[in-house]
């Protein structure tokens, strides 16, 4: 494979993973990606967004965009799920892990 497929599988993998840390890093790193970067420069990039604390908002953005691939075929139930464990993150009665073990741990939120 060549780098640039490299780099586009790097991204797909930790898109939402930076995402959950930092929306203005996820921006930075999509906008970067059309030009000329080598895979390093793109894993060091990824590397620094990872360190931003995720924040409320971060992680509710970040459950917000993987929710919505699964809510078209998600029933009532789950739809209210969804909601409730949101409103229980905002209110600290759950940690991140638990909101986005909702969503089955797809492959690119694995070890958050």
């Amino acid at each position: 494979m060549k780098e640039r497929g490299h780099i586009e599988q790097l991204w797909r993998e930790e898109k939402y993973h930076v995402l959950l840390h930092s929306q203005q890093s996820y921006q930075m790193i999509r906008n970067a990606l059309k030009t000329d970067l080598s895979l390093h420069q793109v894993q060091q990039m990824i590397d620094d967004a990872l360190l931003i604390e995720p924040s409320i908002g971060s992680v509710c953005n970040a459950f917000d965009h993987m929710w919505g691939y699964f809510k078209k075929c998600a029933n009532e139930e789950e739809r209210k799920q969804s909601k409730l464990l949101k409103a229980d993150f905002i209110n600290g009665k759950i940690d991140t892990q638990t909101l986005l073990d909702f969503l089955g741990s797809p492959p690119n939120v694995v070890g958050i």
